[in-house]
C-alpha cells in the first residue's frame, strides 16, 4: 500500500520482538572460557583459540546452556523439539571474530509457545514464534575525543571518532527469543519484557544484574486499523505489504518503551506527511532519546545459512522430560493468595522475584502471614528501594531481618519505631536490630507507665480535652501523639487509644 493511501486511514501499530538473553553457565557456549565477569576486567582477556575463531579450533557444546534452553521452553508453554542442529548465519561485524555466529536456524530447540501480559488490567497472550540457542558476539564501545582508553567517552555509533572492541563476552551462551507480531503498543512490550524477566530469574537461567544481560531488536509497522480483527490479529497479506523498521540497541524494559514510542511518532509523521516509511534497521540512541538510521534492513538471503559442519544433530528426545521446572511466578501468586489469604497487590509484590518470594515464605512459616506480608512487601522493600537496593544485596543479613519481624511479632518493640529507627538504622549503619533497640531504649513501654504518661497528657492539655468532649475528630489523635511523645514511640498506639477513651469518657 502507498503511503498516500495508508495516510487516509487511521493506523494501528504492528510489534514484533527478537529478545537476545544471555543464559547464566559457569562458561561459554562452545568453550571452557569463563562467563564470569569482575568489574574493571581487562578486554580480551577472557579468550581462548574457540571463541576467537582461529584456524583448527573446533567447538563443543555446553551441556547447561541447552538444559536452560529446555526450561525456557517449557516455562513459555513451547514445543521442545527432539532434535535440532546449528548452523552457521554469515555476516561481518567487527564484534564476530570467525566473520560467522554459531546459531540455530530452520530447527530452534524450542517453536509455537506463549506469554500472557497484562497492561492496565486487560491480559492478553503473545506468541512465541520460537526460541533458540546462539554464541554472542563480543562488544563494541564507541569513542570520541581522546588518544587512548582511558581519556575516552562513550558516544552513540553515529557520533563515534572509533570503536573499541572487547571480545570477553563472545561466546557467552545466548537465547534468543522471537515473538510473533502480536504487540499493539510500545506498553505492551514494557510488560512483556518485564513478566519474562521475571520467569527466567525463576527459572534460575538468567541474571538481570550482568551488564548486556538482555538485549531487545524491535521490529515495527503501521498498518490499516480496520485490519485489525477483534481479537488483535492481522492478516498475513497486511503484514507483508507495511515495511517494517528495525530498532536495534535496546537494553530496558523502559528503553523499549521509549524507543518504540519515539518510532510510533516517527514512522505516523512520516506517513501523515505522504512519505513512505523505509525497511531498515535503525539505532536506539538512548541518551538522545531518537532512533537513527543504521542500514537497510537485512533479508535471511543475506546470511547465507549453512550447517555447521564441526558439531552434531543435538538430541533431547529423553533428556527433556528428566528437566523440572520450578513453580512460575504466576502459579505462586495464585498460591500466596489462597494459602496466605493475601490480596492480589501484596501477591504480586511478594512474588516480584524468587528472593523476595522465598523470603516471605521462610517468615510466613514462623509469623503471621498478614504481619509478614506487610513487613516485607511494603517496609522492607519501601526502604531497600528508597537506597536503590535490592533484597539480594542484603541477603546476608535475612537472620537480622527476621529477628526484627520476630521483635514486632512479640510485641516486644512497636511496628513504628520497627520501621522508622531500627531498620533505617539497620541499613544504614549495619547494626543489629537488637543492639539498635539497647541503645535507643526501644523496648515497650509497660502499661502501668503508659496509663501515667495518659494522665500526664490529660492534665496538661486541657484544651484537647475540651475539644474532645464537643466532638472533634482531632483532639483524641492529639492526645494519642502526646502520650507516643512521652514513651519516645515505645507505646503501643492502640492501648494508649483505649486508655485515653476509658479516662475522658469514664
Amino acid at each position: 500500500m502507498t503511503a498516500q493511501a495508508l495516510e487516509q486511514r487511521e493506523l494501528a501499530v504492528v510489534i514484533g520482538l527478537e529478545v537476545h538473553v544471555q543464559l547464566e553457565t559457569d562458561t561459554k557456549i562452545f568453550c571452557g572460557c569463563s562467563t564470569d565477569s569482575v568489574e574493571g576486567e581487562e578486554p580480551n582477556t577472557r579468550t581462548c583459540p574457540v571463541c576467537l575463531g582461529l584456524p583448527g579450533a573446533l567447538p563443543v557444546l555446553n551441556e547447561a546452556a541447552v538444559e536452560s534452553a529446555v526450561k525456557v521452553g517449557k516455562a513459555l508453554s513451547a514445543e521442545v523439539v527432539a532434535e535440532t542442529t546449528f548452523h552457521r548465519k554469515n555476516y561481518y561485524y567487527p564484534d564476530l571474530p570467525k566473520n560467522f555466529q554459531i546459531t540455530q536456524y530452520d530447527a530452534p530447540i524450542c517453536a509455537d509457545g506463549h506469554l500472557e501480559v497484562t497492561v492496565e488490567g486487560d491480559s492478553r497472550q503473545i506468541g512465541v514464534e520460537r526460541a533458540h540457542l546462539e554464541e554472542d558476539p563480543g562488544s563494541l564501545r564507541h569513542v570520541r575525543d581522546g588518544t587512548r582508553p582511558v581519556e575516552t567517552r562513550t558516544v552513540s555509533v553515529d557520533r563515534a571518532d572509533y570503536t573499541l572492541i572487547d571480545y570477553n563476552r563472545a561466546g557467552t551462551p545466548l537465547m534468543e527469543i522471537v515473538t510473533r507480531p502480536d504487540f499493539r503498543s510500545p506498553q505492551e512490550t514494557r510488560a512483556f519484557l518485564a513478566k519474562l524477566e521475571e520467569v527466567l530469574e525463576y527459572l534460575g537461567v538468567f541474571d538481570a544484574s550482568r551488564d548486556g544481560s538482555l538485549r531487545v531488536d524491535a521490529n515495527i509497522s503501521m498498518v490499516p486499523a480496520d485490519d485489525v480483527a477483534d481479537d488483535g490479529s492481522i492478516p498475513t497479506e497486511t503484514l507483508e505489504a507495511a515495511n517494517r523498521t528495525e530498532v536495534k540497541n535496546i537494553s530496558s524494559h523502559k528503553g523499549a518503551e521509549k524507543a518504540l514510542a519515539y518510532e510510533v511518532t516517527r514512522q505516523k509523521n512520516a506517513i501523515e506527511r505522504g512519505r513512505s516509511v523505509e525497511q531498515e534497521t535503525r539505532h536506539w540512541d538512548e541518551s538522545r532519546g531518537i532512533t537513527v538510521s543504521m542500514r537497510s534492513k537485512e533479508e535471511e538471503k543475506d546470511y547465507r545459512y549453512f550447517r555447521e559442519a564441526d558439531l552434531p544433530a543435538l538430541r533431547v528426545a529423553g533428556w527433556r522430560e528428566e528437566i523440572s521446572i520450578p513453580e512460575l511466578p504466576d502459579a505462586r501468586r495464585d498460591r500466596f493468595q489462597s494459602e496466605y489469604g493475601l490480596d492480589a497487590e501484596s501477591a504480586s509484590k511478594l512474588t516480584s522475584t524468587k528472593q523476595v518470594a522465598d523470603f516471605y515464605e521462610d517468615l510466613a512459616h514462623a509469623f503471621d502471614p498478614d504481619l509478614v506480608a506487610t513487613w516485607v512487601a511494603d517496609t522492607l522493600l519501601g526502604e531497600l528501594n528508597y537506597r536503590d537496593m535490592r533484597l539480594t544485596d542484603v541477603a546476608d543479613r535475612f537472620d537480622e531481618i527476621e529477628r526484627l519481624v520476630e521483635l514486632v511479632a512479640r510485641d516486644e518493640i512497636t511496628a513504628k519505631n520497627a520501621r522508622e529507627t531500627v531498620l533505617r538504622t539497620m541499613l544504614d549503619e549495619g547494626e543489629t536490630p537488637d543492639e539498635v533497640v539497647e541503645a535507643e531504649d526501644l523496648g515497650k513501654t509497660a502499661d502501668d507507665e503508659v496509663a501515667t504518661f495518659v494522665a500526664a497528657a490529660i492534665e496538661e492539655h486541657p484544651d484537647a480535652v475540651a475539644d474532645y468532649e464537643r466532638g472533634e475528630d482531632g483532639a483524641l489523635n492529639f492526645l494519642v501523639g502526646q502520650v507516643m511523645q512521652k514513651s519516645r514511640g515505645s507505646a503501643d498506639p492502640g492501648t494508649v487509644n483505649q486508655l485515653l477513651r476509658e479516662r475522658l469518657d469514664g
